[in-house]
């Protein structure tokens, strides 16, 4: 049966997150599968267009893209961090500065000193750029937990970050 506000909706939806999403996907996996995985969250969301809130489509889409991970690494062997391949071989990553930084060795490695809570915290801050209401909605917990747990993570990453300096 055709929907045209779904279809709609739906359309929206692609246009203005599927490129996050592929992004969400280029920094956590390898870069090959992006945008299959990127594909997968959005079925699910078609799928699932009666649970989506309408307020809050993003949130909704990470936290998809989190289970969505999860169940793709279960399936795959995880690359510890400081194996990510370098630039040349990632060739989704191109010229993308946001996504250039992962290369970074110094970055890499404060990054794989802090636990893997803390690290999801801060990607989905500074690389998702979810703040706030939108990474209580991700996490599944209070604005004020939310803003608590990043604060902690910020914290964690600058002491890694200050323990590698002075190795």
């Amino acid at each position: 049966m055709d929907d045209p506000q779904a279809d709609a909706w739906f359309t929206d939806v692609v246009r203005e997150h599927s490129r996050a999403l592929v992004r969400y996907f280029a920094r956590r996996a390898p870069a090959q599968d992006a945008e299959d995985l990127a594909a997968d969250v959005l079925v699910t969301a078609w799928r699932r267009r009666d649970d989506v809130p309408r307020e809050a489509v993003l949130p909704w889409l990470y936290t998809t893209a989190g289970y969505t991970l999860a169940n793709h690494r279960r399936k795959h062997t995880d690359l510890p961090v400081e194996e990510v391949p370098e630039r040349a071989t990632a060739p989704r990553v191109g010229d993308d500065p946001e996504l250039s930084a992962i290369f970074d060795a110094e970055v890499r490695g404060a990054l794989a000193a802090v636990g893997e809570r803390d690290r999801q915290i801060l990607l989905l801050n500074a690389w998702e750029g979810l703040d706030g209401a939108e990474l209580a909605g991700v996490l599944g917990i209070s604005r004020s937990g939310a803003d608590a747990a990043l604060s902690r993570a910020r914290k964690r990453l600058r002491e890694a970050w200050t323990d590698r300096l002075h190795l």
